[in-house]
């Protein structure tokens, strides 16, 4: 499928539509589609990745299923829910996932195991990473002494901001972020320690969570290409930006191209696009030890 609009398949059931994924209203449960949309610099960009979306339900089933943290997963079988005629099962199936419905807790659960990305420019200026001082002489990509705890402000639109655990304790409440912080170091924890045994080094990941009868339910989806920064072990240095498995590629594209982040951003040409798919497929394919095939090709959902 194509990043097309997915809401024609559910006729008549309410929707809300993020960057990425579609998610589709039935009481106590929800369907999560995800589509090849790619977003970066907070658009959503005029080219799909083919087999974006499959990968990304996938890997988040993969992680669910592992994790030793509840989570909203329920099944990947859509016909689960009573969908309504008409319905094209195809076109989601391997891409869909029905989960329990929580209550979502409006912020993002940010683990940096290295230093790269936001933190990395924050670094250079201040020594600090959301306010969290780090030792000094660090190089970008440098593994930090102990993963750290960055949250950030989730947006109804725009870009999340990164904010200081104490501002993030201010809104939600001191105990609640305290066990965020110690659940969401645990899930990195437990990812980083099965992605090494696969050659993978996850440098940061963000989470979301929810609540559902008071207790803390993992959400959303859980360290993919999208959420990740996921670099190969074996070509890791420090002190440059590295390869990697995420969408760092389509964004230096678009910051080669000169585009003034302010206006619609331009299409991907045909190689970014395949190379882009190409890597989020390998990444699965590392990570799962599954070989993967798209469902429309007679693939499914692992």
């Amino acid at each position: 499928m194509s990043a097309v609009l997915l809401q024609s398949f559910l006729p008549g059931i309410p929707v809300r539509r993020g960057k990425v994924r579609d998610v589709y209203d039935f009481g106590d449960r929800l369907l999560f589609v995800a589509s090849d949309r790619i977003s970066a610099f907070d658009y959503v960009l005029p080219s799909g990745i083919p087999s974006k979306g499959e990968v990304l339900t996938r890997l988040s089933q993969f992680w669910f299923r592992r994790l030793s943290v509840r989570n909203h997963f329920l099944t990947a079988d859509v016909t689960s829910l009573p969908l309504p005629s008409g319905t094209d099962i195809p076109s989601l199936t391997g891409r869909s996932m029905v989960v329990l419905r929580t209550s979502v807790i409006p912020v993002e659960c940010v683990v940096r195991g290295y230093l790269a990305g936001s933190g990395w420019k924050e670094y250079q200026q201040s020594g600090t990473v959301c306010g969290i001082q780090l030792p000094a002489g660090l190089q970008e990509s440098s593994r930090l002494p102990a993963p750290i705890f960055t949250p950030a402000d989730k947006a109804e639109s725009g870009h999340d901001e990164n904010i200081t655990f104490e501002q993030m304790s201010d809104k939600i409440g001191a105990d609640l972020a305290c066990r965020l912080r110690e659940i969401s170091l645990q899930v990195y924890a437990e990812g980083c320690a099965h992605a090494a045994t696969k050659g993978i080094l996850i440098a940061d990941t963000k989470f979301e969570f929810g609540l559902l009868d008071n207790d803390i339910v993992l959400i959303d989806e859980v360290m993919t290409p999208d959420s990740s920064r996921f670099w190969p072990a074996d070509q890791y240095a420090p002190g440059r930006s590295q390869a990697s498995y995420d969408k760092q590629f389509v964004r230096d594209w678009l910051e080669q191209t000169g585009w003034d982040k302010n206006s619609p951003p331009p299409p991907l040409p045909d190689d970014v696009v395949q190379h882009t798919s190409a890597r989020y497929i390998e990444a699965y394919e590392q990570l799962t030890g599954a070989t993967f095939h798209p469902a429309d090709a007679g693939g499914r959902a692992t």
